[in-house]
């Protein structure tokens, strides 16, 4: 079942299925693991979150595509995201912190 199928399940059923909300919900949870069921309810109850995944789901595919790309990206460095003065948000890895080089004491 796609996001898309499931969004829109949600707005309402298909006509020619009978309405069986007890199933359907059953039949859609049985496409995961209980791992990542548990996974889902403890990050649904950060606040904001059916508003961020509705307004990802909203983006153009290219633009939806690109930030998963982004997100999902083996890069281990943080993410900072910017407001720019002309309202575009930017995302960009940070650069790698880099030691200090220890300082030398000398001492006489």
């Amino acid at each position: 079942m796609s996001a898309e199928s499931v969004v829109y399940y949600l707005k309402r059923p298909p006509a020619n299925e009978p309405v069986d909300e007890t199933e359907w919900l059953f039949s859609a949870l049985g496409q995961f693991t209980g791992a990542e069921l548990r996974e889902l309810l403890y990050i649904a109850q950060e606040p904001e979150f059916f508003e961020t995944m509705r307004a990802v789901f909203a983006l153009p595919e290219q633009s939806r595509l690109v930030l998963q790309e982004f997100l999902t990206s083996a890069d281990p460095r943080p993410v900072n995201a910017a407001i720019g003065p002309d309202g575009k948000c930017v995302l960009r890895h940070d650069a790698p912190e880099l030691p200090e080089k220890p300082r030398l004491k000398i001492v006489e």
